[in-house]
């Protein structure tokens, strides 16, 4: 079955449509990504979706196969509220870490959207590090890995120790170098920082922490290529 662009509830994604262009609706629900390297398959519902009008017709090959099959069960597909209040035009960036054992091997996870719609996904190794390393390291590789010359940028996270820390004056008892090196970078490039619950059905969060912990269970890193021109990597 060929792929389509489509938005869902404003997030830009790739549909499952009929040969017609329609979509191809099972039980009330259709198959997305949410970029055509992103394994992870999610189904939603028909009515959320809105095929992009004059799209272009992708066939199966556009997407890379589904990690487990397609039968992944979807999250509720929603997003974080501060999302509409985003301004317009701005890059938007979901990042999470993960660590098995605190401290153990960690990683972080970033997921970039750019203006346009298009997603770029990339995750990296952190080695022996705690969560709340991984988690600043992931704010601080979005705002390293989004272009220098992108106008307003958002950070979505689920760590309100990183946001806590970065942009409401706490305190850091720890990792004093990291804090104080993504925190100007922060500033630098006028970041808003925004908390967006984990685990709690927020695809691109959802999408970040999968890479989190993807380069927990591999070892390795992949910083997402050429985002300036809106092509995705992983």
């Amino acid at each position: 079955m060929p792929w389509m662009e489509a938005t869902l509830r404003g997030q830009r994604v790739l549909a499952r449509v009929k040969a017609d262009r329609t979509l191809d609706v099972r039980g009330g629900r259709v198959e997305i990504r949410y970029g055509p390297t992103a394994e992870r398959a999610y189904h939603a519902a028909a009515r959320n979706l809105e095929v992009a009008e004059g799209g272009a017709l992708l066939d199966d090959a556009a997407c890379v196969p589904a990690s487990g099959g397609p039968t992944t069960a979807a999250a509720p597909a929603r997003r974080a509220p501060e999302t509409e209040s985003a301004p317009v035009g701005a890059w938007l960036a979901y990042t999470d870490g993960a660590c098995s054992g605190n401290p153990g091997p960690a990683g972080c996870g970033v997921v970039i959207v750019a203006p346009g719609g298009k997603t770029h996904e990339g995750h990296e190794y952190l080695g022996e590090a705690t969560n709340n390393v991984a988690e600043l390291t992931a704010i601080l590789r979005a705002l390293e890995w989004i272009p220098g010359d992108a106008g307003a940028l958002v950070v979505y996270t689920d760590s309100k120790y990183a946001i806590g820390v970065l942009q409401k004056d706490w305190k850091a008892k720890a990792n004093q170098d990291l804090v104080e090196r993504t925190k100007q970078l922060v500033k630098a490039r006028r970041a808003r920082l925004v908390y967006v619950p984990g685990h709690q059905g927020v695809p691109l969060n959802e999408l970040a922490d999968t890479l989190a912990r993807e380069a927990v269970q591999t070892r390795r890193s992949q910083r997402p290529s050429d985002v300036s021109s809106g092509s995705s990597a992983r």
